[in-house]
């Protein structure tokens, strides 16, 4: 093992039981021999060489290569003891510090998220082979954290419990109409226009997501009351009596909150409620991490509840009800990673090998980021005036239990079957 990576390992690893056998076959170890034991092997000079400098891109990037395997305590225990051991802001070690500070202080060049570039990174992630996310989402393809009311609830459940969590902080009135920004595979809208019998429009940039939850509004009969559009919500003119959006606020980018929240001012009714439902950090900004950066949400950024708030301030908006859900996202990926390690040859078949991996580490850092890092759920509730909605809490959770009690004698429709992909290419 060279002499960088060997001091990198030995700064950080202070708790927790880590041996690396490096390329020539020679294994230290490292940490207290705490908890559950992890064993990598890193097989080449150049990935050993990368990971000095860079770690918390070059570990991954090796793993998808192949240049680095978890013998023993998987990805997940590999990713556990690197964020006990070190805090938010990265590795304790100089030249590591300086390169993860250099990519906070320059965030917000890699979000410069005009509307044709949005929709290119869009294209980058959601419209990968449909198939492909039916190996480990949920019967609905809710691709966005679970609601976990009990901890024994299956995903489908959760994911049910979400969609009723959600509806309940809407109060939603039947004839109102709801904008669904970033509207998926169209599962909520759906879900909204049944339950309080109002008129949805959906948005998403995903070609593939709108051509299914457009034929899932047909197959449902629906098509006069929910409505998916291929468009940036920047683009939209109608006022609404509610707003909802999930999962799309990763993607807005710090430089565009201001004009997130404005534009939503402008396109709720005065007696209008929105609520957002955002990945967020509960300790001070920080940059996105390389990989998923690079790989898997290019364009993408975490906000800290200190970055969302002024925003919403400026805009004249009214913040009715903050809610954080923890570990809630982390049971969410548990259930996800263990889903797509059950079908992985089915996604090997859609993809490759190196895409697998890749997903592997995409899932399992992420949940090892909301379990043991600062990650966690914003749940806004944002209203036009302070006295459109009710001064206690109370109607929530009766609309949730009323909600429940429909849902046990109405099984939510799944999603039509996309049609057969063709072999895609590669990850670059």
């Amino acid at each position: 093992m060279n002499i960088l990576l060997k001091h990198v390992l030995e700064r950080l690893v202070r708790v927790g039981d880590l041996k690396v056998t490096g390329p020539k076959g020679t294994t230290h170890k490292f940490g207290d021999g705490s908890g559950e034991p992890v064993h990598i092997h890193i097989k080449t000079v150049h990935a050993e060489r990368a990971i000095s400098f860079d770690p918390m891109l070059a570990v991954p990037e090796a793993y998808m290569d192949g240049e680095l395997d978890v013998i023993e305590g998987g990805v997940l225990g590999l990713m556990r003891i690197a964020f006990q051991n070190m805090g938010s802001s990265g590795i304790d070690v100089t030249w590591s510090k300086a390169i993860e500070g250099l990519r906070h202080a320059f965030r917000r060049l890699q979000q410069v998220n005009t509307a044709a570039r949005s929709r290119r990174n869009v294209q980058r992630h959601y419209d990968l082979s449909g198939d492909l996310y039916k190996l480990f989402l949920d019967e609905d393809m809710q691709y966005s954290c679970a609601y976990f009311e009990q901890p024994d609830m299956t995903l489908d459940e959760a994911q049910l419990a979400k969609k009723r969590h959600i509806a309940a902080k809407l109060r939603l009135k039947a004839g109102q109409t709801v904008l669904d920004i970033g509207s998926g595979w169209g599962g909520l809208g759906l879900y909204l226009a049944k339950a309080f019998d109002v008129d949805v429009q959906g948005v998403t940039l995903s070609t593939e997501q709108h051509g299914v939850s457009t034929d899932r509004a047909h197959a449902q009969g629906l098509q006069d009351r929910v409505h998916f559009d291929l468009k940036d919500y920047r683009h939209i003119n109608e006022r609404f009596d509610r707003i909802v959006s999930v999962g799309m606020f990763e993607h807005v980018g710090v430089n565009h909150y201001r004009t997130f929240f404005d534009k939503a001012a402008t396109l709720l009714k005065p007696d209008g409620v929105m609520l957002l439902h955002t990945i967020g950090r509960s300790g001070v900004p920080w940059a996105t991490s390389a990989f998923i950066r690079k790989y898997i949400f290019p364009g993408g950024y975490i906000p800290a509840l200190s970055e969302v708030m002024p925003a919403i301030e400026k805009s004249g908006l009214v913040v009715t009800d903050i809610e954080i859900l923890r570990l809630h996202y982390a049971d969410t990926l548990k259930h996800w990673g263990a889903r797509f390690a059950a079908n992985r040859d089915k996604a090997k078949a859609i993809y490759d090998e190196r895409f697998c991996r890749m997903w592997e580490f995409y899932l399992a850092a992420s949940e090892a980021a909301f379990r043991w890092q600062d990650l966690v759920i914003f749940q806004f509730q944002i209203a036009k005036k302070n006295d459109t909605l009710p001064m206690t809490r109370d109607y929530m959770a009766k609309c949730e239990k009323a909600l429940e009690l429909r849902d046990i004698g109405h099984k939510e429709p799944a999603a039509p079957t996309p049609a057969k992909p063709t072999r895609r290419k590669k990850v670059e």
